[in-house]
């Protein structure tokens, strides 16, 4: 670390990197795959999915629309899982969405309430669960890419397309939280799609590199890349990956925003899930590493002349992601900022997200 940083600013800042690690289920402190739950580290492998079949969502289900498991999978051979929701008495091809997020959560949280309430305005929807997590394929399990997971979005867009319902030249994108870059990053080089909503959206590669409000000095990402890198020969002579302390289990003293995520993460009355990495479970610890080095929003201006809509609230922690993202974007794009809105309000405050915008923007991009 720096001399010239005093020592209580860097105190600070270490402790700022903790929470992000913390909060993000990527922490460095050592720990074992122990303090995962229910063995959910290597519940799948890349071939064999236990799907359920049971209505398990953290939202009522809506008597409109008609829903339905869908199993596809993406370029790498990855299986994933995701919900189909169609607009009961639909006729005719219709315009469609893809969806996922946030980051550590699972279809049955923040995207499948958006897919549902967006399938009830007329559209046909599919919220997945990215490669590693939830009922998708992949192994080990709780592992992130950047790669990947961008990737995933396009394979949702290859299923969804081949519904005999949907109309292939109407497909758009909605990303929630860290799903909202990995959707600005496949969208930017997924032709196919026509428009793309990020909704309280982060940068991953971005906030694990830099640290929040791009904080991290060159000093404590040397040191993070090789804490990290000497996690690998600890893993490589387990033959598995560890894992830190399950997410979100607060302690007193986390910054208002973490709080924040685990009220919803944690709370059955809210948006806890079993299989969601935030509610119950941690990523690997040596999962940051390619968010590290790959930034994804690097072409974010080739999307245009297709449109972009950021949502954000007003007093999300997260709101410069949005912001600064808007501003490198090119024309057409609109950043709509909510009133009072925290990061995690728009994950499910159904009179808060604005989903009445997100219908109009979509009805006229994908007319």
């Amino acid at each position: 670390m720096s001399q010239d940083i005093p020592s209580t600013e860097a105190s600070l800042q270490s402790a700022e990197r903790r929470d992000l690690l913390k909060m993000t289920g990527a922490g460095i402190a050592a720990a074992s795959v122990a303090a995962m739950t229910s063995g959910q580290a290597f519940a799948h492998s890349s071939s064999e999915l236990e799907i359920g079949s049971e209505w398990d969502k953290t939202f009522p289900k809506s008597d409109k629309v008609n829903h339905q498991k869908v199993t596809f999978k993406n370029r790498y051979g990855i299986p994933l899982v995701g919900d189909l929701y169609t607009p009961k008495n639909a006729s005719g091809k219709l315009p469609a969405l893809v969806l996922s997020g946030p980051f550590g959560a699972v279809k049955e949280q923040s995207s499948g309430l958006y897919a549902q309430t967006m399938a009830e305005r007329g559209f046909i929807t599919l919220a997945f669960d990215p490669s590693f997590t939830g009922e998708s394929g992949g192994a080990p399990r709780n592992v992130a890419s950047p790669d990947i997971n961008v990737e995933d979005f396009s394979a949702g867009v290859d299923c969804i397309g081949l519904q005999s319902n949907v109309d292939r030249e109407r497909i758009g994108v909605i990303g929630i939280c860290g799903f909202g870059g990995m959707a600005l990053s496949a969208v930017a080089v997924d032709k196919r799609v026509k428009a793309v909503v990020a909704s309280t959206m982060y940068d991953m590669t971005r906030v694990m590199s830099k640290g929040y409000n791009d904080s991290t000095t060159p000093e404590q990402r040397q040191q993070t890349l090789e804490q990290l890198s000497q996690q690998r020969w600890k893993d490589a002579e387990n033959g598995k990956p560890a894992y830190g302390p399950v997410s979100l289990e607060l302690e007193g003293g986390e910054p208002q925003f973490v709080v924040e995520y685990a009220a919803y993460y944690k709370s059955k009355e809210r948006g806890f899930h079993p299989r969601a990495i935030n509610s119950n479970a941690a990523w690997s610890l040596t999962t940051p590493l390619p968010f590290m080095n790959l930034p994804i929003l690097t072409y974010i201006d080739e999307i245009s002349p297709r449109p972009i809509l950021f949502v954000h609230g007003e007093n999300a922690h997260s709101r410069y992601f949005s912001e600064t993202a808007y501003e490198a974007a090119a024309e057409p794009k609109e950043l709509m900022i909510i009133p009072g809105a925290t990061h995690t309000d728009l994950y499910d405050q159904t009179d808060i997200i604005p989903f009445d915008k997100m219908t109009e923007f979509f009805n006229k991009h994908l007319a």
